[in-house]
Order: structure tokens, then C-alpha cells, then sequence
């Protein structure tokens, strides 16, 4: 039996399957939450604040951070109330407006991030032509780009996968509603909503995740020219500087597309799709909570817009 009308809702399955791994994910998840509404707008404020963090790096980051302030708001709180309790159920509308805005703000991300891994292979890669190369306008269009980029997406993707024939049942077998999940719901034929995902994922996640390891040569990774750069830099605390910036973009790229990959990219058994549901997990709540912390960690300006804007010295907020 098939339901071509559209439903009253859907019910997230999750891990209920798991009841004590649902109250461990609970605490695990509202703990990640609190500490991405915490990261995230401590990077805003500092970001808005301080002039000292008025340029390209800060901007795309704090571009970053307003993205992983809403993508998480977006479902976090839905998947707080399902792990908590017996209720699973989201309506029809909510798995829509949801559905809309993770796809657009996921695509935004990923975009966002190839424009930063340029942001920062301009810097290392060419510095005397950074200032010329990177100015505020350009970044001002690029990031407009990556969040026109996110809207059509998901203004493309979004409809035809909720006008798919879902089976009576309405169990998601996932903890939110994505693509994936939903053409497995499908009781109809969905070559034509997989083809789309197919091209989809090519256009948003391998495309930006090949531009941002092939930049400077057609077989090398693009972070091997800014090594080399790296290495011409005669002192160290400059190598130490270029290094960082460079690091923890890599490691958010590597943490972002993994789970990315994971999710959208996986082939079809049980295991996968298990699977799928952790990684989509970390993708969902984990990369928003751990980006400030990459960011910031090691980042003595953040550290010291910080302090000024407690009204502290910033000899003290080094010591």
C-alpha cells in the first residue's frame, strides 16, 4: 500500500531501538548544544566587536559561526524531545521546514568552506597580494554565493523529496529528516529523487571538497603548496602562525566532509545505514560544537579580543 496523499507526519525511529543509549545521547547532545550556542556566539560577538578581528578570516568565520547556530537550532531541539521521550513524531509541515533549512544550510556550509580554504591559500600562498586579492567586497560576494548556492539547492531538492509516495507506515528510520531517509520511506519509484541526490552530492560535497585539496596543481593537494610556503617562512613563530590558520581549517574540512560523505554517499545494506545515523549524528551536532573550539583553541587574537572585551589587559590573558 502506498499513501500518495500527503501525510499527517512522520515518526522518527532514531534509536529507539537503544532506550539507555537514547538518555546517554540525550545528555551527550544537550551538553554539544549548549556549548555551540556558547562557542559560536562568543565568535560573533568578538568578530562584530573587536576591529581587530575586522578582516577576511573573521568575517568567513563568523559567517560560520551564524550557519552553525541555526543549522543546529533546526533540529536539536526535535531530536532532544525524541530522545527524551516516548513521543517520536513530527508533522508533516515541521519535517518540511526542517528539511528545507538543514539541505540550505548544509550546502551553505559546504560551500563556506571551500571559499575559506581559497581565504587561506591567498594568505600563505601569495601574502603580498592578499590585501589586493581578498578585499572586502569580493568577500562580501562570495559569501552572498555560498548562501544563494545553499537557498537554490534546497529550493530545488526539498520539494520533489516530500511530494515522493511515502509508505503507510511513516517511520523515518533516522533522527531527523533528510533526503536519504525519506527516498527510503518512498514506497513509489525514486530513480528520479536518487539521481538528483547523486548530482547533488557531486555539485556540493565532491566538487568543493576537490577544489579545496586540488587548488594549486591538478594532482596535488592544495595544502602542499601551503606547506611549501609554510617552509619558506624563515622564523618560526611565522611557521608556527601559518601552520595553525591552516591546520584547523583542514581539520573542520576533514571533520565536516567526512561525516558529510557518510551520510549522503553511503552505499545500500543495514550496516550502512546504521552506521549512517552517527555519522549524521556528528555531522548534525558534533561539527557545529567543535568548529569554535578548532578555531579559537589556538588562536592568540581570539584569545585576546576576548580579554578586551572583558575590560581586561591582554598581557593578562596570556599569562
Amino acid at each position: 500500500m502506498v499513501n500518495h496523499s500527503s501525510p499527517v507526519g512522520f515518526i522518527l525511529l532514531g534509536f529507539s531501538e537503544h532506550p539507555r543509549l537514547e538518555k546517554i545521547l540525550f545528555v551527550v547532545v544537550l551538553c554539544s548544544y549548549l556549548l555551540t550556542l556558547l562557542g559560536n556566539t562568543l565568535i560573533l560577538l568578538l568578530s562584530t566587536l573587536d576591529p581587530r578581528l575586522h578582516s577576511p578570516m573573521y568575517f568567513f568565520l563568523s559567517n560560520l559561526s551564524f550557519l552553525d547556530l541555526c543549522f543546529t537550532t533546526t533540529c536539536v531541539p526535535q531530536m532532544l524531545v525524541n530522545l527524551w521521550g516516548p513521543t517520536k513524531t513530527i508533522s508533516f509541515l515541521g519535517c518540511f521546514v526542517q528539511l528545507f533549512i538543514f539541505m540550505f544550510l548544509g550546502t551553505t556550509e559546504c560551500i563556506l568552506l571551500t571559499v575559506m580554504a581559497f581565504d587561506r591559500y591567498v594568505a600563505v600562498c601569495q601574502p603580498l597580494h592578499y590585501a589586493t586579492i581578498i578585499h572586502p567586497r569580493l568577500c562580501q560576494q562570495l559569501a552572498a554565493v555560498a548562501w544563494a548556492v545553499g537557498l537554490i539547492q534546497s529550493i530545488v531538492q526539498t520539494p520533489p523529496t516530500l511530494k515522493l509516495p511515502f509508505c503507510p507506515h511513516r517511520q523515518i528510520d533516522d533522527f531527523l529528516c533528510e533526503v536519504p531517509s525519506l527516498i527510503r520511506l518512498s514506497c513509489g519509484n525514486t530513480t528520479y529523487n536518487e539521481i538528483q541526490m547523486a548530482v547533488a552530492s557531486i555539485f556540493i560535497v565532491v566538487v568543493p571538497l576537490s577544489l579545496i585539496l586540488v587548488w594549486g596543481f591538478a594532482t596535488l593537494v592544495s595544502y602542499g603548496a601551503i606547506t611549501r610556503a609554510v617552509l619558506r617562512i624563515n622564523s618560526t613563530k611565522g611557521r608556527r602562525k601559518a601552520f595553525g590558520t591552516c591546520s584547523s581549517h583542514l581539520i573542520v574540512v576533514t571533520l565536516f566532509y567526512s561525516s558529510v560523505i557518510a551520510v549522503y554517499l553511503q552505499p545500500k545494506n543495514p550496516y550502512a545505514q546504521e552506521r549512517g545515523k552517527f555519522f549524521g549524528l556528528f555531522y548534525a551536532v558534533g561539527t557545529p560544537t567543535l568548529n569554535p573550539i578548532v578555531y579559537t583553541l589556538r588562536n592568540k587574537e581570539v584569545k585576546r579580543a576576548f580579554w578586551r572585551l572583558l575590560g581586561k589587559d591582554e598581557e593578562s590573558g596570556e599569562s
